[in-house]
C-alpha cells in the first residue's frame, strides 16, 4: 500500500475513533507497567478490575515488592496465567525497587530487561506512559494492519518494521489505537464486518473476499 493510501486510512479510522487511546485504567507509568503485563491473553475489562483491588493494596514498586506472592496470585487469578504473571510482577517491582529507586524507566532496551516485559509491553508504556513515538504490535494491530494491507509481514517483528517505516513517526502511538479499535469494533479475527467497514475500498482482504464479484 502506498503512503498517501496509508494516510488515507489513518485519517478515515481518526474520524470514525476520534477518542481512540489506552483502554487500561492507569495513573502512573507503574500501574500502565504491571496493567499491560497482566494484559496477556486477557481483556482491558478485565485487568481494570483486577487492578483496581490490586493497587489499593499495592500502588507503587514498594509495595508491590513486599507483597505475599500468594496475595498476588489471588487478586490476579482470573486474569489467567496468573502463577506466572504474579512471579513476573512481584520480581519486576523488586528489580525496580533495586534499580530504579522505585520508578519506572522510559528506555525500551531498560524496560525488556525487566521480567514479563517484551517489545510490546515496553512499547506501550513509553508510548502511553513517557510520550515517546512507537507502535505496539499486539494481536489486533498485526491482524488488522495485515489484512488491510499497510503491513505484509508474518511476524510481530517484522509487521512492526513495515509500520514504522510506512506510517510517519508522529501518528505511531495513536495509529495503533486506532488499529485496535477497529480490530476490536469491526475488523473482528473470525467475522469481520466487511459491509460496514468504512476502509474497505483499500483493503486487500475486502478485494480478495470480492474479487470477480460484481
Amino acid at each position: 500500500m502506498t503512503k498517501k493510501n496509508i494516510n488515507e486510512v489513518i485519517e478515515i479510522l481518526d474520524r470514525l475513533y476520534p477518542d481512540a487511546k489506552a483502554e487500561l485504567d492507569f495513573e502512573t507509568p507503574f500501574e500502565l507497567l504491571i496493567a499491560v503485563i497482566l494484559s496477556a491473553q486477557c481483556t482491558d475489562v478485565r485487568v481494570n478490575i483486577v487492578t483496581k483491588v490490586l493497587f489499593e493494596r499495592a500502588g507503587n514498586a514498594f509495595a508491590l515488592s513486599e507483597m505475599p506472592l500468594d496475595d498476588i496470585e489471588a487478586i490476579i487469578k482470573t486474569c489467567g496465567l496468573y502463577k506466572t504473571k504474579a512471579k513476573n510482577i512481584k520480581n519486576t517491582a523488586i528489580l525496580l525497587v533495586e534499580k530504579y529507586a522505585g520508578n519506572v524507566p522510559s528506555q525500551h532496551e531498560q524496560l525488556t530487561e525487566l521480567p514479563g516485559v517484551g517489545r510490546k509491553t515496553a512499547n506501550v508504556v513509553v508510548s502511553n506512559a513517557f510520550g515517546i513515538p512507537a507502535i505496539a504490535v499486539d494481536t489486533h494491530v498485526f491482524r488488522v494492519t495485515n489484512r488491510i494491507g499497510i503491513a505484509n509481514a508474518k511476524t510481530v517483528e517484522e509487521t512492526e518494521k513495515q509500520l514504522m517505516k510506512g506510517i510517519d513517526k508522529e501518528k505511531w502511538t495513536k495509529s495503533h489505537h486506532l488499529f485496535i479499535f477497529h480490530g476490536r469494533r469491526v475488523c473482528k479475527a473470525r467475522s469481520p464486518l466487511c459491509n460496514i467497514c468504512d476502509i474497505r475500498p483499500y483493503c486487500k482482504y475486502y478485494k480478495n473476499q470480492n474479487r470477480g464479484l460484481k
